[in-house]
């Protein structure tokens, strides 16, 4: 006990080893849903499955271990929401890359974002870049889970006279996904420890009532041909669009990660911890695509653990044995089916979506960038094209109003790239 007071400097954070690891604990069963959650859909990229499954268990817990001890600070890392469906349907389903070309993506991206967080460039680089562009891209990555979220429930399909329409909520699916969302609302406004859990329960047990066999029941095996840890593959790195999808992911991941590892130093009022936790960030994201997952970042549910009392790593630390532990329920996790996910992306979406309310869209040249950004993201399939278009559009208005000295250099280098890449890729006579 003494050693890791010491490690953890227990008595400095006015905490116990017992306070601690029940911070963690408490922060596990908040987040365990991600394990399940982020295997479907990087299963939906090709990636097996079971596969999926153990590199979304192993980099939670090897994220979870380095922010304990890098950053001493109770941040959970797992695969974030948002961006993993950024590397299923943007940068494998809409942009073309096979998952071992995407898993070389975020294997340079998180390179890039050590670099950012090692040196200044996080600074000048949040600095640089329009608040309302940073909370446009959160905006509209709800507005893409939301989506995704109704398409798996069966609550939305493809329309006969339009992109959309409301689906047949007299099938089992629909009506599953009904019921599992009606308690996920519930357990989530009532605040009930583990409620996305909880949800994911409820959906399998509505699967046996209603008959309804999960696509990923019959992935029980773990063969060769499961593993995805090293498969990264650079064929592309020579092209456009893989530097493209690197410079889009990288962006999420250095903008989402400075809010959220900001507000949780300031929420436990230790801001020292900033600059370590977003170090132990940035070499998680990196080992994510090593071992064969979307990029981890500092979760949301993280403040459920510090409300419990965590203050240092050692909350962290417990929540990553814990999540090596879930390694001895990998074989029931393909019966999980997609109502049962449906409703948690749902809520996610909603709750990203809510950023709106800091928006200031009062002034024409900030709101349209922003409005396109958000929209084109969803309706395009591709955060990339929907980041790119608002990025465009931005420096363009400032220009075409007389306000170029709002744009800074950074964010004007950034658009003149995103602007080469449509006119390289869009353009049907070059």
């Amino acid at each position: 006990m003494k050693s890791t007071g010491g490690i953890f400097k227990l008595d400095q954070h006015d905490t116990t080893v017992k306070k601690e690891v029940s911070a963690g604990v408490v922060g596990f069963f908040t987040i365990v849903y991600i394990v399940a959650v982020n295997a479907l859909i990087l299963s939906e990229s090709g990636m097996p499955f079971e596969g999926a499954v153990i590199a979304t268990i192993a980099v939670s817990a090897l994220g979870c271990i380095l922010m304990a001890f890098i950053g001493n600070a109770p941040i959970i890392l797992v695969p974030g929401m948002g961006i993993n469906a950024m590397f299923t349907y943007t940068l494998v389903n809409a942009m073309g890359f096979t998952w071992q070309e995407a898993l070389a993506i975020v294997t340079v991206s998180g390179l890039l974002f050590i670099i950012v967080a090692f040196t200044k460039l996080s600074d000048v680089l949040n600095t640089a870049i329009p608040q309302i562009l940073k909370d446009a891209i959160t905006v509209g990555l709800g507005f893409f889970l939301l989506m995704i979220g109704l398409e798996k429930g069966s609550l939305i399909t493809q329309g006969d006279n339009a992109l959309l329409a409301i689906g047949h909520f007299n099938e089992p699916e629909a009506l599953a996904t009904i019921i599992t969302l009606l308690v996920a609302l519930i357990l989530f406004v009532k605040n009930v420890p583990g409620h996305f859990l909880w949800t994911i329960l409820t959906g399998t047990i509505l699967s046996f009532v209603f008959s309804i066999v999960p696509e990923n029941a019959s992935n029980q095996t773990l063969t060769a041909d499961s593993i995805v840890w090293f498969q990264m593959s650079f064929d592309s790195w020579i092209e456009i669009p893989f530097w493209i999808g690197v410079f889009s992911l990288t962006m999420v991941l250095v903008f989402e990660n400075i809010g959220l590892v900001h507000g949780h130093v300031s929420f436990i009022k230790k801001p020292e911890k900033y600059e370590g936790a977003l170090r132990a960030n940035a070499i998680s994201a990196f080992s994510s695509g090593l071992i064969g997952s979307s990029p981890t970042v500092s979760t949301v549910e993280s403040t459920a653990a510090m409300a419990a009392g965590g203050r240092t790593g050692l909350t962290a630390l417990t929540t990553g044995v814990l999540f090596i532990v879930s390694a001895a329920f990998i074989p029931y996790m393909g019966y999980i089916p997609d109502h049962a996910i449906a409703p948690i992306l749902i809520i996610i979406g909603i709750l990203m979506i809510q950023q709106m309310r800091h928006m200031k869209l009062d002034d024409f040249t900030e709101s349209v960038p922003a409005i396109l950004l958000i929209v084109m993201i969803p309706f395009t399939y591709s955060i990339a094209d929907g980041i790119a278009i608002g990025f465009i559009m931005y420096p363009f208005l400032k220009f075409m109003t007389g306000r170029w000295r709002e744009v800074s250099m950074p964010l004007l280098i950034i658009s003149i790239l995103f602007l080469l890449y449509f006119i390289i890729h869009f353009i049907p006579f070059l």
